[in-house]
């Protein structure tokens, strides 16, 4: 495979992601790079994309995800393994059609106006024209996916297996339709499933109303939220041990203003602390109260239409919107003095997740799936080990969530989705009573089985869009056909997603895995955070704090924007963003670039000798420094990947590249730049270093190692490092260890003290012990040339020059002397000045640390970063103290 050949045989100064990425990612597609064989004789690795919606454009918890599941891939594309990555969309059915109707409002028309089948072919246009906008954007980020595999969960094949999964159920007894209390959004006029409701705190009232009771001068009071759902009230209830309603038993409550006849009912299940104790049942619209009128035997009164307003059960409000009505019916009950009491009341409200409209609970016929059956081996799977959660924590939720399961409500009321595969018989003449039975089947029917009529009509309700969801570890590997992919790929290695599609897709794919495929679909399931801006807000166009990845792209390029995010995401916990912290990912690119060519302009021409790695006896100190470390990272690296702790590969690799070989190896290299075994260091580390810095930065690596000599062709097919413990060398390390940090302890004096770098210092080192002298004379002209000193002493009776700054590593007293370099009392006003602001910081700081409103109230990302400052705070203050005590001695 021959890489695309550079416009120049020298790196250019400045590194140009816009030009780099184009070129490498035009490349990989053109030679197949990310394409997987089920005929290939490797281990597997599988991953399937949490499909993103047609309707989305790349969001920073797209980039997150992403970013994090193509470390993985090119990690084990990298370390041998055949890797698919699945790609796709889902037609996420609300979301797309809310986007199509929108369009079409701003035309004058509506999807009843157009037809079903025109709107099909309206959201079938939109999807062709951007639908793959996000395939696009995945692209310009890097993911490796095998693209040529892209699924659509609308596409011919994958309708086939939804269907299958219908009809399959179905046979079994576990698809059923019912009537039962649904969430119903007044604004997509669809039912929804529990987990599409967001519930959101909300500052209410409770409304204390009285109800008369039949024949009598009494009356009963009963708290609501909802008043205008009084007018669905078909009793009144209370708990059997409330003494204060024992005088209720058998009598009949009266409904205010439509004077409807209330049973009144005792059950133990009526909880007495809530409002005034007793409870107006309303068994459309309320679930605890279907149940309850399930129990008693009660009437179930709808008094919703599909848009919110009320129908002809309301009476005199009949055609209003629901709050309209609840203002009016609120106005009557006070003009008639019924209304007793209206307080405050903070509660939980539902609201589409789409939309954010106020959800209703209503009565409605739907179809549904039983899930206990389903629940009880992907509980098991995950109890037995099958399939792991990363991090732990979160097997709990799953655990108690599956144990609690209700049925999943599948219909929905719109038009672009899977339609559901029922028919019903409409012919009249020859029709029996089984011709009212639904006909289920995975093919259109031609005629009615039972009386052979051809006039039969299908559902009008699609299916929610996770049943096509739930089936996506194996319907994209062609599922229910049992193919050579099927086999190979699947089970899927990893899936990796955020918490909060746990339970409305990563659950259901777990059950439908063992339900169709009798095995878990995946092993373990990373779970990643949200993406909030720096204060901990959930990124939102509304507070304006949302940054566009695409325009982090545009600035620093796509390696910037996945080492960034990587760097600061912390194992399971939300991210916390903004474009500075970004900024380190553009910064160490080009570091990287920087540092690649200066060991690309240094390296002779003739380099046969990088083949052959030299004796190690022929290597100095610094050298097999370098190399034991280098071999320590990829270990860590190699093991922090295995587990999935992204950051911290991240920051083991910046630790090690920025710090350890530019700062320091560079600066040692360069006296020695010349012979055959530094470029051989200098060449090992850079290469290695390329391949484990590749998964997580994959463009400005590709293109270095392609200038780089080398025999292994592209970077993102060579193979991932091994440990080479022979060059591990713990007292060597330990050696360099003590230089660098005596070279640190000068550096820091310098900077503290503000010393000129063009001047020279001069140095005394007391060290008590012979091994320590040793080592620090060994290395006495590094520490010379890396200090910038003009004069080094290093003994064990050094006694400490007059006006001198003292720093201490362990055992090792090292002095600098200051006199000649500064003047001594315009310093010691600074830093008495320096120590009073710094002290009036510190005040400030700890009032606001040890005010229990602020640290409530302040999100944690603030109250740990004020944390963090009054450390830094401390740490400065320290370091005044101990600056101004020398100039004192």
């Amino acid at each position: 495979m021959n890489a695309p050949s550079s416009a120049s045989t020298e790196i250019p100064t400045v590194y140009n992601p816009k030009q780099v990425e184009k070129k490498w990612y035009e490349f990989w597609m053109r030679e197949g790079c990310f394409r997987a064989s089920s005929s290939a004789r490797k281990r597997p690795y599988t991953i399937v994309i949490p499909p993103p919606n047609i309707t989305g454009i790349l969001h920073m918890g797209h980039a997150l995800n992403n970013t994090l599941q193509d470390i993985l891939v090119r990690y084990k594309r990298m370390r041998g393994f055949e890797t698919l990555w699945m790609p796709g969309t889902d037609h996420a059915g609300i979301a797309t059609q809310n986007v199509v109707e929108r369009s079409l409002k701003e035309e004058g028309l509506t999807r009843q106006a157009l037809g079903r089948d025109k709107f099909l072919e309206r959201v079938w246009k939109w999807r062709e024209k951007y639908g793959n906008t996000i395939i696009r954007q995945l692209q310009r980020l890097g993911c490796s996916c095998d693209w040529e595999r892209t699924r659509f969960t609308l596409d011919e094949k994958m309708s086939g297996a939804v269907r299958e999964v219908f009809v399959r159920l179905y046979e079994k007894g576990l698809i059923y339709r019912g009537k039962r209390i649904i969430n119903w959004c007044p604004r997509c006029q669809t039912a929804l499933s529990d987990e599409e409701v967001t519930h959101k705190e909300v500052t209410g009232h409770l409304y204390t109303i009285k109800y008369a009771i039949e024949g009598s001068d009494e009356f009963v009071a009963i708290a609501t939220t909802r008043p205008e759902t009084m007018l669905g009230d078909t009793a009144v209830g209370c708990n059997p041990k409330d003494e204060r309603y024992r005088r209720l038993r058998g009598k009949t409550a009266l409904l205010p203003i439509l004077n409807r006849r209330l049973v009144i009912i005792q059950d133990e299940r009526i909880d007495p602390e809530f409002g005034t104790g007793a409870l107006k049942i309303t068994p459309a619209h309320d679930p605890v109260d279907y149940s309850l009128a399930e129990k008693h035997g009660l009437p179930f009164i709808n008094i919703l239409n599909s848009d919110g307003t009320l129908n002809e059960e309301a009476g005199p409000y009949q055609g209003l919107d629901r709050f309209e009505a609840r203002r009016r019916i609120l106005g009557e009950l006070e003009d008639r003095r019924l209304l007793l009491e209206t307080k405050e009341h903070v509660h939980a409200v539902g609201h589409c997740y789409r939309c954010h409209t106020v959800v209703e609970p209503v009565l409605s016929p739907q179809w549904f799936v039983r899930m206990k059956p389903l629940a009880r081996p992907a509980i098991a799977a995950v109890k037995e080990g099958k399939v792991v959660f990363l991090p732990e924590r979160w097997t709990k939720v799953y655990l108690d969530w599956m144990t609690n399961i209700r049925d999943w409500c599948i219909s929905r009321q719109i038009w672009w989705g899977h339609r559901i595969p029922v028919w019903y018989c409409v012919g009249t003449e020859s029709c029996t009573l089984k011709c009212k039975e639904p006909i289920v089947s995975r093919t259109t029917p031609e005629k009615c089985p039972h009386c052979g009529s051809a006039a039969l009509r299908q559902d009008e309700d699609v299916l929610d869009t996770w049943f096509s969801s739930w089936l996506w570890p194996f319907s994209t590997l062609g599922w229910p056909e049992k193919n050579k992919d099927l086999r190979f790929f699947y089970p899927t290695s990893t899936l990796v997603t955020g918490y909060e599609i746990i339970f409305f897709w990563v659950a259901r794919m777990i059950m439908a895995g063992f339900e169709f495929m009798g095995k878990e679909p995946f092993r373990e399931v990373y779970i990643h955070g949200i993406v909030r801006d720096e204060t901990g807000s959930k990124m939102s166009k509304s507070l304006g704090n949302v940054i566009d990845p695409l325009h982090v792209i545009e600035d620093y390029g796509a390696d910037a924007l996945r080492f960034g995010i990587v760097s600061i995401t912390s194992e399971g916990q939300d991210v916390y963003v903004s474009k500075e912290k970004l900024e380190v990912g553009r910064n160490f690119a080009n570091k990287i670039w920087n540092a690649s060519r200066f060991v690309l302009m240094n390296l002779d021409e003739k380099r046969a000798f990088l083949k052959k790695a030299p004796r190690k006896a022929s290597l100095n100190s610094v050298d097999r420094w370098v190399l034991s470390r280098l071999n320590r990272v990829i270990g860590w690296v190699t093991a922090s990947l295995e587990r999935c702790r992204f950051n911290e590969a991240a920051s083991i690799l910046y630790e090690f590249f920025w710090h350890e070989f530019c700062d320091w190896y560079l600066e040692w290299s360069k006296p020695n730049i010349r012979s055959k075994e530094t470029q051989w260091v200098l060449h090992e580390v850079l290469g290695r270093s390329l391949k484990l810095l590749h998964p997580l930065m994959p463009f400005v690596t590709e293109e270095i190692w392609e200038r780089l000599p080398h025999e292994e062709g592209v970077l993102m097919r060579s193979q991932w490092p091994k440990v080479k413990t022979g060059f591990i060398d713990k007292a060597v390390e330990e050696e360099i260890h003590l230089v660098m940090s005596e070279v640190q302890a000068i550096r820091n004096v310098r900077a503290a003290w503000q010393i000129n770098p063009k001047d020279f210092v001069t140095v005394a080192v007391r060290v008590h012990r012979r091994k320590e002298t040793q080592i620090l004379q060994k290395h006495s002209t590094s520490i010379v040339h890396l200090a910038k000193v003009g004069s080094l002493q290093i003994g064990k009776n050094i006694r400490r020059p007059k006006e001198s700054a003292v720093a201490n590593i362990g055992r090792v007293e090292t002095y600098v002397v200051l006199s000649g370099l500064i003047d001594i009392q315009m310093e010691r006003q600074r830093i008495e000045t320096a120590l009073e602001d710094v002290g009036k910081m510190l005040k400030a700081l700890d009032g606001r640390l040890k005010n229990e409103e602020f640290l409530k109230k302040a999100p944690k990302e603030v109250v740990e970063r004020e944390q963090r400052r009054a450390e830094e705070l401390q740490n400065r203050r320290k370091l005044l103290e101990e600056n101004i005590q020398s100039l004192m001695e």
